[in-house]
């Protein structure tokens, strides 16, 4: 029978198997978030006919959620019971995937608010058993195994995301848009999500808990906040972040809307750019990971978010072509260059939050980041969302023109719509490398010298593929995965110290 009260002591026996069932949790959350989160459900909410507010709102939902694991931190120091606590709310949360899946069968105001609601509330819900997830499993697993454990959830997770994304993807193109056969595929989608989810919240309560040590004080959440904005360098950091999250945030949540709606493709080729996004990000974790390691987490930043974010502004481009394969091209470019960047920008940005953050004190500033992070991600959006009929009614037109004595070539250039999102993004992406500049960290280097090493990686990467050592190396992506999960697991021990 199994019980979600934390036991006394664990047995080397119940940790093992607990260990084992962690790894087999990872496929079927992971099935639900392929299946419910992401393109899928924005092409969802396109399906159910949303405005473009409704798009902002839906795309801020995850971020802003976040902002509930302050309250969850109390909740969980009152009731010492992180297991009854991310059971109950992944049960309560993944119910509401089965209010969505039957949404999908009718269409007007009321299903859209429902389905809002429905969000708001599986987003909340999450953030909560997150925060008593993310104590309950740095008490579980052994320190010097964490990043063995993880690791192997990486790779599930990554590989059911590929697996899903590519199958959600085939479904989507043999259905037809506002077709019955696509209310089937989105009910069945989101259907499927919800019982992948309750299986996840069955496996982990199997789980064993330890018993949390007797409670030192209460906490004190406001003043464990003023600590880090007192500290001059991380006030610098933590404006970056903020300005950083709102450019990135205000045009990526619309890239379906844009794709969709301006460029008129389909849903599934924006399922097959997700796709390409991931495996770029995946291959390109080891490289920034070992730049990051070899010098400093600024100087990582200093070249993958100015590449990030001309491609932003690149993506207006794909409304300028008429032929049409040369804009999927053009955004399959722009999709392995924006995966593979936003990889060594999470890595560093994670990175150097934690490298400016004192001993000790680590707690206090790595929350700050996340409360920075998940306002300025949260409100970008629905600004975005709200700005979208105003820019719908306006355009800017630029028309090149070159004269000689052969004849005249005339290069015009219009932006609408989404256009000028991803303009505005781009300057306000140069406003946070600006505040970047501002921030100091030890052992940066200059960008210039950075695309050096960066250039020298790849060539030697190329080089290697011609050996067997190369060859064997391109099989090596598991193993590349378990040496980031264990520096992420040092991170986090040393976050949680």
């Amino acid at each position: 029978m199994i019980s979600l009260q934390p036991q006394p002591e664990v047995s080397s026996e119940d940790r093992e198997r607990g260990l084992r069932l962690l790894v087999t949790e990872a496929i079927f959350s992971g099935g639900t978030a392929a299946l419910t989160t992401g393109v899928i459900l924005t092409a969802f909410a396109l399906h159910l006919g949303a405005s473009n507010a409704m798009v902002g709102i839906l795309a801020s939902a995850p971020f802003l959620a976040q902002l509930l694991q302050l309250p969850a931190i109390g909740l969980v120091e009152r009731m010492r019971a992180r297991k009854r606590i991310a059971v109950f709310t992944s049960l309560l949360g993944r119910l509401m995937l089965a209010i969505m899946a039957l949404l999908a069968f009718f269409s007007g105001t009321l299903p859209l608010l429902a389905f809002l609601a429905a969000q708001l509330v599986l987003c909340g819900l999450g953030a909560i058993g997150s925060c008593a997830w993310n104590a309950w499993m740095r008490d579980l697993a052994p320190e010097d195994r964490l990043g063995t454990v993880f690791a192997k959830r990486t790779v599930w997770l990554t590989a059911i995301s590929l697996l899903l994304g590519l199958a959600a993807a085939l479904a989507l193109d043999w259905t037809a848009p506002g077709s019955f056969d696509r209310d089937l595929v989105f009910a069945g989608m989101f259907a499927a999500g919800c019982v992948t989810g309750l299986i996840s919240a069955r496996v982990v309560a199997g789980m064993p808990e330890p018993l949390m040590p007797p409670a030192p004080g209460p906490v004190d959440l406001v003043e464990l906040l003023r600590r880090p904005l007192r500290d001059g360098n991380f006030r610098r950091l933590l404006v970056f972040v903020a300005s950083w999250q709102f450019a990135i945030n205000f045009a990526t949540p619309f890239f379906t809307v844009f794709i969709v709606r301006q460029l008129h493709f389909n849903i599934s080729f924006v399922m097959v750019l997700s796709v390409a996004s991931q495996i770029a990000n995946i291959l390109a974790l080891r490289l920034w990971g070992t730049l990051s390691d070899r010098f400093a987490n600024k100087s990582v930043l200093a070249v993958c978010a100015p590449a990030y974010i001309l491609a932003i502004v690149a993506m207006a481009g794909a409304s300028q072509f008429a032929d049409r394969d040369l804009v999927k091209l053009w955004l399959v470019g722009l999709h392995l260059l924006m995966g593979a960047t936003i990889a060594g920008v999470t890595l560093a940005n994670t990175n150097i939050a934690l490298k400016l953050s004192p001993k000790g004190a680590a707690t206090a500033y790595v929350a700050t980041n996340a409360i920075v992070t998940a306002a300025a991600a949260g409100l970008a959006p629905i600004l975005g969302g709200l700005l979208a009929d105003f820019f719908a009614a306006r355009q800017f037109e630029l028309l090149v023109r070159w004269s000689s004595p052969n004849g005249v070539f005339a290069l015009p250039f219009v932006l609408t719509r989404w256009d000028f999102y991803f303009l505005i993004a781009g300057v306000i992406g140069l406003y946070a490398i600006h505040r970047l500049s501002l921030v100091e960290e030890h052992g940066e280097i200059e960008r210039r010298e950075m695309v050096g090493q960066l250039l020298n990686e790849t060539r030697r990467t190329i080089r290697n593929i011609s050996s067997v050592a190369g060859l064997r190396s391109t099989t090596d992506l598991p193993a590349a995965l378990l040496r980031d999960a264990r520096a992420r697991m040092r991170q986090r021990r040393t976050e949680r110290s």
